[in-house]
C-alpha cells in the first residue's frame, strides 16, 4: 500500500483503498432507459380504435336520427304536420274543416287518406285550375309529406286508409290477366296506355303507375273510374291485377319489337300489309318517273 494513503488527511481518517473491479463499474457511464418500443404502439393504436369507435358512433347517431324520425311518428305527429301542409296548399279550395268551396274543390271529408295518396302523388292535387279531368304531374310533395297530409285528411274525415303490405302477386298471372280484361281493359286498352273517354275526359296511361296507386285508384275510384270495393273485387284480387299489370309492363317482346303490344296480331301480318303498301308506291312513283 502507498505511503499516500497511510498518512491521514485534513478530515482525520485513512480513505480505504478502492475495488478495482468498483472503480471500473463507476467509471462506465450509466446509459439513460429506453422506453420500449412496444408500449408506444400499443397506446397509439388504442387511441386510433378509441377514434375510430367515437367517428363511427357520431356518423350513426347523425344519419340513424335524420333517416329514422320520420318512421319513429306517431299518427298524431303525422297529422299534425299534414295540417300545416294543408293550410299552406289545399285550404282555399277545400275549406278550413275539409267541407269544400263551392266553385273551388269537393268536400274532403270521408274520402280518406287512399284517395289523398292517389290524387296528390300523380300530381293532379293540389290542381292548378279547373278542368274536366285533372292529369297526371310531377309530384309537389313527397312521399313521406303526401302520407302526413292523407294522416290529417284521414283523422278529420274518415274514410279509406292508405293500404299497407305486399300489394302486387305474382303467384297467378292467368287470373290476373282475366280480371284486368273483365273490369280494366275496357276503359285502359290492353296495353295500359289508356283511351279517351265522353265529355273530354279519358282513362288514363298505366304506364308510369306504381303499385299503390293502381290499388288506391281501385280502392277509391277517381273521377269516372269506379270503386272496387272488397266485396267486388278482393283484396288479393286487387293484388293479382296489379302484378299482372306491372309484370306485363317490365317484361320484353321476345320476337323483336311489340307493334306496342295491340293485341293477338301477327307482326308478320303487319310487316306484310306495310311491305306490300310500300312496294305500290315505289311502283307508282317509278312509272310515274318513266313517262
Amino acid at each position: 500500500m502507498s505511503e499516500e494513503f497511510d498518512v491521514p488527511d485534513e478530515l482525520g481518517f485513512t480513505p480505504a483503498v478502492p475495488d478495482a473491479s468498483t472503480d471500473r463499474d463507476d467509471a462506465a457511464p450509466r446509459r439513460p432507459k429506453r422506453r420500449r418500443p412496444g408500449l408506444r404502439r400499443r397506446i397509439a393504436a388504442t387511441a386510433v380504435i378509441v377514434g375510430a369507435l367515437a367517428t363511427m358512433g357520431g356518423a350513426y347517431t347523425l344519419f340513424a336520427g335524420s333517416s329514422g324520425a320520420s318512421d319513429s311518428n306517431t299518427p298524431a305527429e303525422m297529422a299534425a304536420k299534414g295540417r300545416q301542409l294543408y293550410e299552406t296548399s289545399c285550404i282555399t279550395c277545400h275549406g278550413a274543416n275539409l267541407q269544400g268551396v263551392p266553385g273551388r274543390g269537393v268536400p274532403l271529408l270521408g274520402v280518406g287518406g287512399a284517395a289523398v295518396y292517389f290524387q296528390v302523388s300523380t300530381g293532379r292535387m293540389p290542381a292548378t285550375g279547373q278542368a274536366a279531368e285533372m292529369t297526371r304531374k310531377p309530384a309537389k310533395f313527397d312521399d313521406q309529406q303526401i302520407r302526413e297530409l292523407a294522416a290529417f285528411v284521414q283523422s278529420m274525415g274518415g274514410g279509406i286508409d292508405i293500404p299497407t303490405g305486399t300489394l302486387r302477386a305474382t303467384t297467378d298471372l292467368g287470373k290476373g290477366g282475366d280480371l284486368f280484361r273483365l273490369n280494366c281493359a275496357s276503359c285502359h286498352g290492353m296495353t295500359f296506355k289508356g283511351a279517351p273517354l265522353s265529355a273530354g275526359k279519358a282513362a288514363p296511361s298505366l304506364n308510369e303507375a306504381t303499385d299503390l296507386q293502381i290499388y288506391t285508384a281501385m280502392l277509391t275510384g277517381p273521377e269516372n273510374m269506379p270503386v272496387f270495393s272488397n266485396n267486388q273485387i278482393t283484396p288479393q284480387e286487387k293484388r293479382e291485377i296489379v302484378g299482372y299489370i306491372q309484370t306485363i309492363k317490365a317484361s320484353q317482346d321476345p320476337g323483336g319489337h311489340g307493334i306496342d303490344r295491340i293485341g293477338p296480331v301477327s307482326e308478320a301480318i303487319v310487316i306484310w300489309v306495310a311491305g306490300v303498301g310500300a312496294i305500290m308506291i315505289i311502283i307508282l312513283w317509278i312509272g310515274a318517273k318513266t313517262e
